[in-house]
């Protein structure tokens, strides 16, 4: 599987750049748009985490931006005009509840104590790029597969996740792509 987009640094309606209409609590909620492309047919679901290992020295931890699960493959909509399979479209982690209810979101490192955010609109969704202090990487990383994760529910923890996917009886397909993005204090 190849994952791409459109651009290599996040652009700032998906970061810390956004208006303040697509923020909450502060936090970018409008999840950038992605490309997958050769996905091996034998797959029907979805999985992906984005994270922020540059925020590391910052807070002592691997910054969870974004975890999604158990997306049905057929439930989205394939571009065939496009040069691209398979477009997950902007703002998909706030739509996603209402047009593939089986499909699953985690927590944010906004849900941890030592943030303490309550509001699932961000800790349960995208959680823009916001870096504090320098340019950042952000690793996303997908994975496909033939059958569901099981065990996941809304709010899942994304070790749960990656547990899934150590676990997972039957073959795994996977790739990914690193974006960046700078503060806008350091522009």
């Amino acid at each position: 599987m190849r994952v791409s987009a459109d651009f290599t640094t996040v652009p700032d309606e998906f970061a810390a750049g956004a208006p303040a209409q697509n923020r909450v609590d502060g936090t970018p909620v409008v999840s950038f748009p992605f490309y997958l492309d050769d996905i091996d047919s034998s797959m029907h679901y979805l999985h992906w985490e984005l994270v922020d290992p540059d925020s590391i020295p910052v807070c002592g931890f691997e910054w969870i931006h974004w975890a999604v699960a158990n997306v049905p493959i057929d439930a989205l909509m394939f571009d065939f005009n496009d040069s691209h399979a398979l477009q997950i479209p902007p703002d998909f982690s706030r739509s996603m509840p209402s047009m593939i209810p089986e499909a699953v979101q985690g927590r944010t490192s906004s849900a941890s104590k030592l943030v303490n955010s309550s509001n699932p609109q961000v800790t349960m969704r995208y959680n823009g790029p916001n870096p504090p202090d320098a340019p950042h990487d952000y690793l996303l990383h997908v994975w496909s597969t033939a059958k569901p994760l099981p065990g996941l529910r809304q709010g899942f923890w994304l070790n749960e996740m990656l547990r899934g996917l150590r676990t997972y009886d039957g073959a795994l397909d996977q790739g990914g792509i690193v974006v960046s993005y700078a503060p806008l204090s350091g522009r």
